[in-house]
């Protein structure tokens, strides 16, 4: 568990890395997104939590308003991650 969880970590982080070298497109930026909330949605599934990866995008008409949603649900992802983290290590 703790390799996977160092794995996941530093594929999370090579991501980040790769995406913000180089500038995006609207579309671009939207597909990084929605793939960095896949990405962290399957890590939790394999730590064993429920996951809900589905992003409502009712309302939201341009990249940057839907890019802001998916940052929203990868931010509370993220947050999951981190105490299940916590917990795997007491």
């Amino acid at each position: 568990m703790n390799t996977f969880t160092k794995t996941s970590l530093a594929l999370l982080a090579a991501a980040v890395m790769t995406t913000s070298a180089f500038a995006e497109t609207g579309t671009e930026r939207l597909q990084s997104a929605r793939g960095s909330v896949e990405a962290l949605g399957v890590t939790l599934e394999n730590m064993g939590a429920d996951v809900d990866t589905s992003v409502n995008l009712n309302g939201a008409y341009t990249f940057d308003q839907k890019v802001a949603l998916y940052n929203e649900k990868h931010a509370e992802l993220q947050a999951q991650f981190n105490a299940l983290h916590v917990q795997s290590a007491e």
